[in-house]
């Protein structure tokens, strides 16, 4: 996410559109937010851009799957033998499924694995995204 918002900030910079931005709301008022616009960029590099992920003390530390995990002492809830049938990641649509990955490869090797996947192009749910 944070490549994301520095691609973006650099695109945006190049064609000097942050200087002119004022003078084209004048004819698209929607443009008189662009200020907003870049606190809302600020908000996702700050949200997501550094984040270890819980296995290191990142991510929210309000996730009540990253405080269940936490509490029984797993370094993910890959580790926990309920995954499957565990109601808190089922909300989460792909989590089982990942969460396997991460066991079966273990969690460097499939950071390591999604890295190579962003760099390439893709999101983390494998869909094209350059």
């Amino acid at each position: 996410m944070k490549q994301g918002v520095e691609n973006l900030r650099n695109v945006i910079h190049a064609y000097g559109f942050d200087k002119i931005a004022p003078e084209l709301a004048k004819w698209e008022p929607s443009l008189t937010h662009y200020v907003k616009f870049e606190e809302v960029m600020d908000g996702l590099a700050k949200l997501f851009g550094e984040c270890p992920g819980c296995v290191d003390s990142g991510g929210n530390p309000e996730c009540e799957i990253r405080t269940c995990s936490k509490e029984r002492g797993y370094t993910t809830c890959a580790d926990c033998r309920e995954i499957e049938k565990c109601e808190r990641v089922k909300r989460f649509g792909e989590a089982p499924r990942r969460l396997r990955e991460i066991k079966a490869k273990g969690v460097r090797n499939w950071r390591e694995e999604m890295q190579k996947k962003v760099d390439a192009g893709y999101c983390y749910l494998d869909e094209r995204i350059k």
